[in-house]
């Protein structure tokens, strides 16, 4: 057990381990963190981010990595103008959600049983957010939502490929010493050893797929155009359109939302489901808007305690 993880996301995988384990994640805004030193997949997506114990913790260590690293300019530079003067830890306000505009993503989000108790716990949650003042728009959609659940269709799949052996090229060819060098050398690794890679479980289609690719060319520019409007008239006009400080979803619902246009989010524990597994409640906005989501979560997460307390008590009493 720790007190400080950092986790790296291109579609989800700060978002999902803090639901399932009953943590704080927060996925910055693309470029609000250096990824230096990171085999990332796509420039575009991938963020760096801390996955802590409360909200408090995770803000002061995102207030440590936040910055421009010139290993990683372009996108640090770019995302150094949200940075509030100050800092992170001023937003850990108790009474943040008072006059927030939370917009309730329903459909394609919530999709509970009648009767759960996710059900019954979001209902209770949502009742005390509207307790402390915020103000809920409910009952949302973004109509692109299964568009945006899949990549093939998205273009989020083919601009990852070309994006992936761009970027673990440029990795692998800053190692000091290394026996592979490109992403050709490891396909070459894998099939010289076969056994011991688990080919036969694992195989390498991804990895074949992306060395098949030549940098970005007229198919992924494609793709950036098509992900670009998919943003512009998904969460940009909902949250416009609705003057919304954040959206609210369950656990990491809304990882492909929020991943395709290098959107910020924090996971903050919800609950337990009847079989003890943790879930979360995820709050998400436009880019640069931590310091909005840091006052949502934290005063939720303040006014919350209790209840998870006594959810803990009646899971180790069972």
């Amino acid at each position: 057990m720790v007190a400080v993880t950092i986790g790296t996301e291109t579609d989800g995988s700060i978002m999902c381990p803090s639901s399932f384990n009953s943590v704080v994640g927060i996925k910055p805004t693309v470029g609000l963190t250096s990824r230096a030193g990171v085999i990332i997949i796509s420039p575009r997506m991938d963020t760096i981010g801390p996955i802590c114990r409360t909200v408090s913790d995770a803000v002061h260590v995102l207030e440590a990595m936040v910055g421009y690293d010139p290993r990683d300019a372009e996108a640090t530079r770019t995302a150094s103008r949200y940075i509030p003067k100050g800092g992170y830890g001023q937003f850990l306000n108790i009474d943040g959600l008072r006059g927030k505009r939370v917009g309730i993503l329903r459909k394609d989000f919530f999709r509970f049983a009648p009767g759960s108790i996710q059900e019954k716990v979001f209902r209770d949650h949502f009742n005390t957010m509207r307790q402390l003042g915020a103000i809920l728009v409910d009952n949302l959609e973004i109509p692109t939502m299964k568009v945006i659940n899949d990549a093939v269709q998205s273009g989020e799949r083919a601009l990852m490929l070309a994006e992936f052996k761009l970027s673990l090229n440029s990795y692998l060819s800053e190692l000091a010493t290394s026996p592979v060098r490109s992403l050709s050398d490891i396909i070459d690794f894998n099939n010289k050893n076969p056994v011991e890679e688990r080919m036969a479980e694992f195989g390498q289609s991804y990895l074949l797929q992306s060395e098949a690719t030549n940098g970005i060319g007229p198919a992924e520019e494609r793709a950036i155009a098509k992900l670009n409007k998919l943003c512009e008239e998904g969460l940009e006009k909902i949250m416009r359109a609705n003057q919304l400080d954040a959206i609210v979803a369950p656990g990491a619902s809304a990882h492909s939302l929020l991943a395709i246009g290098g959107y910020p989010a924090i996971t903050v524990p919800a609950g337990y489901a009847s079989n003890g597994v943790p879930f979360a409640i995820c709050f998400g906005g436009l880019k640069g808007s931590e310091p909005m989501l840091i006052e949502i979560a934290y005063s939720f997460e303040q006014a919350t305690k209790p209840f998870h307390l006594s959810c803990w008590q009646h899971l180790l009493s069972c």
